[in-house]
């Protein structure tokens, strides 16, 4: 089976440094795993790489889309996979480095859940039209409860996605959630693991440089070229929260001290999702020579 390497992990744990060198030990090139470094024009407030920093490496799937623009799982999985398979014909192992949970997923397994069909959605938002949310919520608990059990009927978009599934595939989203799942590829997934202490001080000091390199003015440039806040780009981390403060209601204090809350709480949830997976290796930043000593088995195997 053909082999990947994934540097996963929650944000500021030093992915990006390690899946360079790891990248230049192997001569291969990275694939970015992250939704919102996928959006132009969104560098500081996503920790862009830049090309400096890059050394040499190539990277994907970055700046791929405007914030405007709608992009899914599957848009995703899709690209990723065709970058994965040229670099296996021309022998190399594919760097797979981020920590959007959803993104690593696409890439180990079959994407069912990312088929789509125009027609069939369209025919469920015309029958949510007439009917009405409750209606549609009702239809969704009576094929697949353990989903509807999840979803207020009021969040459409989602209870239409999941009737949409059921309706391509046959097979409710909940029970192609919870299968039995065959790897795509060789995977040797590493998950960076710092102490909690540790990854507060080095969210608290990404926060900080972002606003030292502009990340308000950054902002303020994504709102003059006409994007809102109420688009999916635009309600990240980093910059959702400038909302507010653009509004007047909080304090420059108090907008930083919430970008540093809302990153610890999703770098929590980074690594709950990354322990969902029972080969995760999880390693300290610090252990550098471990994890090179791990890769180095993995290859030879």
């Amino acid at each position: 089976m053909r082999k990947i390497i994934i540097i996963a992990g929650p944000t500021a744990s030093g992915k990006s440094d390690l899946a360079i060198k790891i990248a230049k030990k192997l001569n291969s090139e990275i694939i970015s795993a992250d939704s919102m470094q996928i959006y132009k024009d969104m560098n500081i407030g996503t920790a862009k790489i830049t090309e400096s920093e890059m050394q040499g490496i190539k990277h994907h799937m970055l700046d791929v889309v405007n914030p405007n623009e709608e992009y899914s799982v599957s848009d995703y999985s899709n690209a990723a996979k065709k970058i994965i398979d040229r670099l296996h014909s021309e022998n190399k192992i594919p760097i797979i480095c981020g920590g959007t949970g959803l993104y690593i997923d696409s890439l180990l397994y079959p994407l069912s859940l990312g088929a789509k069909d125009d027609a069939i959605r369209e025919k469920l938002q015309k029958e949510c039209d007439e009917y009405g949310p409750s209606y549609m919520h009702q239809k969704l608990e009576k094929i697949d409860k353990a989903e509807a059990d999840k979803v207020h009927e009021n969040n459409v978009k989602r209870v239409l996605r999941a009737l949409e599934i059921f309706e391509l595939t046959g097979k409710t989203k909940s029970e192609q959630s919870d299968r039995d799942k065959d790897l795509n590829y060789d995977t040797l997934l590493i998950c960076l693991n710092p102490n909690r202490d540790e990854l507060y001080h080095r969210i608290n000091l990404r926060v900080d440089k972002m606003f030292k390199m502009g990340l308000e003015k950054e902002v303020r440039n994504l709102l003059n070229k006409g994007y809102t806040f109420d688009m999916q780009s635009m309600q990240a981390i980093g910059y959702k929260e400038f909302k507010d403060y653009f509004d007047g209601k909080i304090s420059l204090e108090f907008l930083m001290d919430e970008i540093k809350k809302g990153t610890r709480h999703y770098a929590k949830r980074q690594l709950t999702w990354f322990k969902r997976y029972d080969f995760t290796k999880f390693f300290d930043i610090n252990n550098e020579e471990k994890i090179i000593n791990e890769i180095d088995d993995f290859i030879r195997k």
